[in-house]
């Protein structure tokens, strides 16, 4: 088989899996996995797929579709206004923060006072609304655009991230589960928000609690690396008690 029908070839399998290891794609075209490696890097360099840990995924982004930017701004909309809200209070003049591109880091971006920030942000929507003030310098990651989420995803928005430090990160997720972390409906989106949290020094979760419980597809982070999580008063008091219990500052509104 050609290097070309082989790269081909490969690009269908990934898009039809959504993922795939190299140990299989090595078995699969009877090639050693350092072939397919430099194979993967070849097509991820031509926008052709991604390439994750072990393995590739689909840039089609559809391993678990994601609900359009409209729909979850207006889902437990007055919750994620109360949790922005208070996430508000701990931003202080100066600071450097990352606003990720769910709908509660938009309300928080609608919300935040004309301070002098460096906010850096992989969301449309959230830029967009910071660039009505005058103090905040506005940082874009740029990358592949998620229109689903109105978010830069992929090896361009990974590499932009990995070039800053900030002070604090801002996100939200999928789920949070109290033994398998914090989850995203998809790898790329998951890879971001993974790298967000290695790059600041406190990372504040934003979510509902709504999420509660819920394991989504893609694993982001444990939530060991979490410093503290704003929440609603839904939250059941025994998961409030739980993540207490491992150090995890909880505040609820």
């Amino acid at each position: 088989m050609l290097a070309a029908e082989r790269y081909e070839k490969i690009v269908s399998v990934v898009n039809q899996r959504g993922a795939i290891r190299v140990s299989e794609l090595s078995e699969l075209f009877q090639v050693t996995e350092e072939t397919i490696r430099r194979d993967l890097d070849r097509l991820e360099q031509a926008g052709r797929l991604t390439r994750s840990h072990g393995g590739a995924v689909s840039i089609k982004d559809d391993q678990q579709p994601e609900i359009p930017y409209f729909e979850r701004e207006i889902t437990h909309a007055e919750e994620k206004k109360r949790i922005a809200q208070e996430a508000i209070k701990l931003i202080g003049p100066k600071d450097r923060i990352l606003l990720d591109a769910s709908s509660t880091a938009w309300y928080m971006a609608a919300e935040v006072p004309d301070l002098p920030l460096t906010v850096l942000t992989n969301s449309i929507k959230v830029a967009t609304e910071l660039s009505k003030k005058e103090k905040i310098e506005v940082i874009s990651t740029g990358g592949i655009l998620a229109q689903r989420s109105l978010s830069f995803v992929g090896p361009l928005a990974e590499r932009s991230l990995d070039t800053y430090h900030v002070d604090k990160v801002f996100l939200s997720c999928k789920g949070v589960h109290l033994e398998r972390g914090i989850s995203e409906s998809n790898e790329l989106q998951a890879r971001v928000k993974e790298r967000m949290i290695g790059m600041a020094d406190e990372v504040i979760l934003l979510a509902d609690s709504s999420k509660f419980g819920v394991q989504a597809f893609t694993h982001v982070a444990d939530l060991s690396e979490v410093n503290t999580i704003i929440t609603d008063r839904h939250i059941a008091q025994e998961t409030l008690e739980q993540l207490q219990n491992r150090g995890i500052s909880v505040v609820t509104v």
